[in-house]
């Protein structure tokens, strides 16, 4: 439920930060804020506190707001809707392996995980330039929601091994 400190810093091709993102300790409802390397303030991120799948409400200060969802359910793939922006994700979310394309089907963004990488490192492919700040955005609210998904399943197969004895 709560955050720890969390930062996660977006390179260009040359390794230089472009992006930053902080999120508040302590902090309940998971609030990250996003920033450009000249600390120009970009987006806010919360997490919906109680709810039945993972919901993170996005406010860019360009005044576009959406909110990513995942679907319960769906056995075998996850769905993660994009609400707000007509867009949608298709691939692999939970190895940040997929495809962000606009409500005509046009292909805004193309994420994949670097192949030989000793940190969580993944190449961004953006063909909407006009967009880069709300894929950067919906990138960090994805890399939340892995980690909230790791902890919660870390925590409950901790919990079933230590009441087992």
């Amino acid at each position: 439920m709560f955050t720890l400190h969390h930062r996660i810093e977006i390179t260009d091709a040359e390794d230089n930060v472009v992006y930053r993102s902080e999120s508040k300790f302590p902090s309940i409802h998971d609030k990250t804020d996003i920033y450009t390397a000249d600390d120009r303030h970009i987006a806010h991120i919360e997490r919906k506190l109680i709810t039945l799948h993972e919901i993170h409400y996005v406010n860019m200060d360009n005044g576009n707001s959406f909110t990513l969802s995942n679907e319960i359910m769906h056995i075998i793939k996850d769905v993660t809707n994009i609400e707000g922006l007509g867009w949608k994700l298709d691939g692999n979310i939970l190895q940040l392996n997929f495809t962000i394309r606009d409500a005509d089907g046009e292909l805004i963004a193309v994420v994949s995980q670097k192949a030989f990488s000793l940190h969580d490192k993944y190449s961004v492919d953006i063909y909407k330039p006009e967009y880069e700040e709300e894929v950067v955005a919906i990138l960090i609210t994805l890399q939340h929601m892995v980690n909230d998904r790791e902890t919660s399943a870390a925590l409950s197969s901790s919990g079933s091994s230590s009441s087992g004895q």
